[in-house]
């Protein structure tokens, strides 16, 4: 069978054991019991404390785009009760036409959806954002092109149209392969904002930088080849975190005991992403109707695993990861002083397990 197949046939059971869930969890009390199914068509008790509404302590976590499998753990954290077993009550939105990470360090939310590159140039600005965990330990993010046009090595960037959105760093990066390549032509860059990759490498463009989780699969769900080059192959530092969750410094120094049991829950979530990706995809789901159930499930199959990696808990950030993507930043003159990567993150408040 076809992942595709697959994914048609048990997108309506998985939907079906999350409705179940929210059925039963609502007919019982002190505590209420969850029943939830497992990968294998397993299931599961969950007990979650009773709290009472006005117990809760309310908190809001800001995505950095709109809700996808990077997300997934926030959703599940939220669903299977893990946030009100902490006496959290989380409201999640998205960030309309500001970046999360701005509206974290304005106190307009206590927790964000960001990326190291973002965090790093917030901070060499002055503003006091701290990344609190890796949602995931790799970098997902490549370069890639429809296989037709025999783009599968960094070297074959040369004389080709890249398709970007316009960010210093993506132009710098690729000045610096043209660079390190010795090409004997260079990459041309236009700018395609939010364009569909698709639609632009089957019309103007050659290649562009995709995250495969969503990209990628959607490619295989079409049935369209991809030659693909992931960042963390090319160098170590351009394995860096993304995304990560992030809060404001000062909000911390006041609620590390509330932001502790925040990031005991998620990581939890995100343990459960990782080992039940297809009743995780089921739960992002039926929190957001609009979204590509099928491209959901295949982009949380394709990430399970991933979330924690080969770190020793979920969450974990290197000071090598930091400092190494920072000195590559203040090298190509994108940063203009030296950075402290040091202060730029914490897993303090993660559950060391």
């Amino acid at each position: 069978m076809s992942d595709k197949a697959f994914w048609r046939r048990a997108l309506p059971l998985l939907l079906t054991l999350v409705l179940a869930t929210a059925l039963l969890g609502g007919c019982r009390r002190e505590p209420d019991a969850g029943i939830i199914g497992g990968a294998d068509g397993s299931t599961s008790i969950l007990l979650t404390p009773s709290f009472d509404s006005e117990q809760l302590t309310e908190l809001t976590v800001v995505l950095d785009w709109t809700p996808n499998i990077n997300h997934s753990g926030i959703y599940a954290a939220q669903a299977l009760g893990y946030f009100a077993e902490q006496g959290l009550d989380v409201s999640i939105v998205q960030p309309g036409d500001n970046y999360a990470l701005q509206i974290v360090a304005a106190g307009q939310a206590e927790f964000g959806v960001s990326y190291q590159e973002e965090v790093t140039f917030a901070r060499a600005a002055g503003l006091p954002v701290l990344s609190l965990a890796a949602v995931i330990q790799h970098n997902t993010s490549c370069f890639a092109a429809p296989a037709g046009k025999s783009i599968d090595s960094v070297a074959d960037f040369s004389g080709n149209i890249y398709g970007g959105w316009g960010g210093e760093v993506e132009e710098e990066l690729l000045n610096y392969l043209v660079e390190q390549q010795g090409m004997a032509e260079p990459v041309e860059i236009i700018n395609i904002g939010s364009a569909d990759f698709f639609t632009a490498t089957e019309t103007t463009v050659d290649f562009s930088w995709i995250f495969y989780g969503v990209t990628g699969v959607e490619a295989e769900l079409r049935g369209v080849e991809l030659d693909v080059i992931y960042l963390r192959d090319i160098a170590p530092e351009f394995d860096y975190y993304t995304p990560v969750i992030v809060a404001e410094e000062d909000w911390l120094a006041a609620n590390g005991e509330l932001a502790g049991r925040f990031m005991s829950a998620l990581s939890r979530g995100y343990q459960y992403a990782d080992a039940e990706p297809q009743a995780a995809a089921a739960l992002l789901i039926q929190a957001e109707a609009g979204l590509d159930a099928e491209l959901v499930a295949a982009g949380q199959q394709w990430l399970a695993g991933q979330y924690q990696g080969d770190a020793p808990y979920w969450g974990w950030q290197d000071i090598e990861v930091w400092q190494g993507f920072a000195d590559w930043l203040y090298q190509r003159g994108l940063l203009a002083e030296e950075f402290d990567a040091a202060a730029a993150f914490s897993n303090d408040y993660l559950p060391q397990q």
